[in-house]
């Protein structure tokens, strides 16, 4: 064989594999933008989900104060189903709701649902709650008072709750700042009813003399 001949070869064999060297770096490069890509979208529909979740069906809130010791702690993060009241559903006695805070010192606030729209809320002098007339049997209140909170608020008893209102209590009813200073709570500021405490994980679990529901 020629020495012409195989520099030809050899030339021939290297531009070949130069060639496919070349290949090789386009298809690396091919791969890492389309799993950059599709990471992207990935991330996105993720992101979106998440957004439509916490819009429409449930979110988690922190506790801001210890007003619903001792059946929420202070700090306590709590899940709360939102799409029960989107599509129709109103609060119940006994539920308790995130609402947006009418005195504007927290974002939202936690607290129970005691009376509905129509009825009738009056406090007693021993202490205790009736509604329409009937006094209420509270064991979240752990034997506390519910007494008027006279020197913050100008709310008058008995009070009647408003049509689209619910009358909201704190089950730490001596230490509790809830409807009794600011009245009763429209339902457009009502959030969602709390369905479980997720943290810290000591406290996981379902509330404590709360309706159960699937959510």
């Amino acid at each position: 064989m020629s020495e012409e001949y195989r520099g030809t070869a050899g030339a021939e064999t290297q531009a070949a594999a130069g060639e496919g060297e070349e290949v090789e770096e386009v298809e690396e490069k091919t791969s890492l933008l389309r799993w950059l890509i599709e990471t992207a979208v990935l991330v996105a529909l993720a992101f979106g989900l998440s957004l439509l979740i916490r819009y429409f069906l449930v979110e988690p809130y922190r506790v801001p104060s210890g007003s619903m010791l001792p059946t929420i702690q202070l700090q306590d993060r709590l899940l709360a189903n939102k799409l029960v009241f989107k599509v129709g559903g109103k609060p119940q006695y006994k539920d308790v709701v995130v609402f947006a805070d009418p005195t504007g010192e927290y974002p939202n606030l936690v607290k129970r649902v005691i009376a509905t729209e129509g009825q009738v809320v009056d406090l007693t002098e021993d202490g205790q709650v009736t509604v329409d007339g009937l006094a209420l049997d509270e064991p979240y209140t752990h034997g506390q008072r519910s007494d008027p909170l006279f020197s913050t608020s100008s709310v008058a008893f008995p009070f009647t709750v408003p049509k689209d209102h619910v009358w909201v209590m704190g089950d730490n009813r001596e230490n509790s700042a809830d409807s009794r200073v600011f009245g009763a709570v429209p339902l457009k500021d009502v959030r969602g009813r709390v369905f479980l405490t997720y943290w810290p994980l000591n406290h996981f679990g379902r509330l404590d003399y709360a309706p159960k529901y699937g959510l």
